[in-house]
């Protein structure tokens, strides 16, 4: 069974979008996977300082391994938060994006992104960070179980609550 993905949101009175990015999505259902802001350097290794380009990659690249740890594929993508620190960052950010772009999104659909100039991020040479949300369709949703002991017995077969003795 094929993947269920979004599809773009296209309201009549706005132009194409300035960018790679989809002024809207709409989700299939399903659960919502959502990953933490990733930044550009690959875990336990180092980052590569002074190079947006870089960085960028490697917090897609990070953002990726993220979604598919999670069942999903970059197309299932509904959102896209990136933060810079430096405005004169945006050209190289843009160049690293448009280079990686088609290979995650091959079908040329991109997700919503908000691109945000903030003054730092947690490490000084950390130049770009990028935060993600996708949704795993229901139907690759794995069904959930509750935990030993925490399902609530049904109302009929509950016992009444033990009056207090004076």
């Amino acid at each position: 069974m094929a993947a269920a993905t979004p599809t773009v949101v296209k309201p009549k009175r706005f132009g194409p979008p300035l960018g790679m990015y989809s002024h809207g999505m709409v989700a299939p259902g399903g659960e919502i996977v959502v990953v933490a802001g990733q930044v550009g350097m690959a875990h336990g290794g180092a980052v590569a300082v002074g190079d947006v380009g870089a960085q960028t990659r490697q917090a897609l690249e990070n953002v990726r391994a993220i979604v598919e740890a999670a069942g999903c594929t970059m197309a299932q993508i509904v959102r896209l938060q990136t933060f810079l620190t430096h405005a004169e960052d945006i050209p190289g950010f843009m160049a690293a994006r448009a280079e990686v772009f088609p290979k995650h999104f091959p079908n040329g659909v991109y997700p919503p992104n908000t691109l945000l100039v903030v003054s730092r991020l947690v490490q000084p040479e950390l130049l770009v960070e990028i935060e993600a949300m996708a949704v795993k369709p229901a139907a690759a949703a794995a069904p959930r179980r509750p935990a030993r002991g925490t399902a609530k017995k049904p109302a009929s077969r509950r016992k009444a609550p033990r009056k207090k003795r004076r």
